[in-house]
């Protein structure tokens, strides 16, 4: 190996660490942010509760179908069929509650009503 190879060896493989050390930082960082979503107290409570799939469409006629459409099939907002294949139960939650997507509007329903229309959602 020449004297330049070595040179030249170097800041790659310092490169290569750099970016291994990157990728490995950003992956902590997403795996925290979910495990701390995971245990937030509302969120916890949301889980330990039984969902009332019926008072969970009356909630989702009121709150939700006038953008979702009535079956929940789109309208102004897209359509919410096989939501559950899409995201996750604390994806679905954080929507609601956030409003992530605008002009997807933030609520805070009581733990109960969330629950049952996450039972519903699920069934759409």
């Amino acid at each position: 190996m020449t004297n330049l190879e070595a040179k030249v060896q170097i800041p790659v493989r310092r490169m290569v660490l750099f970016v291994l050390v990157f990728i490995l930082l950003i992956a902590i960082g997403i795996m925290g942010f979910f495990y701390s979503q995971s245990f937030d107290p509302y969120i916890q409570r949301v889980f330990a509760l039984n969902r009332n799939i019926e008072r969970g469409q009356e909630i989702f006629a009121i709150n939700c179908a006038g953008c979702h459409g009535v079956y929940g099939t789109g309208y102004v907002g897209p359509s919410l069929e096989h939501l559950s294949d899409r995201k996750s139960d604390l994806q679905i939650i954080r929507q609601v509650i956030d409003g992530t997507t605008p002009p997807m509007p933030q609520f805070q329903p009581k733990p109960q009503d969330m629950a049952d229309l996450l039972g519903y959602l699920k069934r759409l």
